[in-house]
């Protein structure tokens, strides 16, 4: 996408429209299948693991303070963003609902007083 032709989206919704025109534009809607872009998906959330996957968590803490490790990592949380927002889109769901409705659901089963400074796993998860 060229930065100098798209005003930049500003919600999840503009950035699924943006996506979508796009896919459009290519006709590559045919492609975009649930199962392949959850496939796309996981890819990217690979490729991001491994520009973090040997770093101490010091180093991984700060990756953003080096300007090319920075960069790729920036890049990688694009591709993950743009296919989840793409799979999303197909699926029908609303990215920012689904985030707020799983949220309740987290602080229901751990109730910040019963939990707080524990990693540990809730029963019946």
């Amino acid at each position: 996408m060229d930065r100098d032709n798209m005003s930049g989206p500003k919600t999840v919704a503009e950035l699924a429209e943006q996506l979508r025109s796009f896919t459009e534009d290519r006709d590559w809607q045919q492609f975009h299948t649930p199962k392949n872009l959850a496939m796309a998906l996981a890819g990217e959330v690979g490729e991001l693991l491994a520009e973090l996957q040997w770093l101490t968590p010091q180093e991984a803490a700060h990756a953003m303070d080096d300007p090319e490790l920075g960069g790729r990592v920036r890049a990688e949380i694009g591709d993950v963003m743009i296919y989840l927002t793409r799979l999303a889109d197909v699926l029908g769901i609303d990215l920012v609902r689904a985030a707020e409705d799983k949220l309740v659901d987290v602080a229901r089963r751990y109730p910040a007083d019963q939990v707080r400074g524990s990693a540990a796993k809730a029963l019946g998860s």
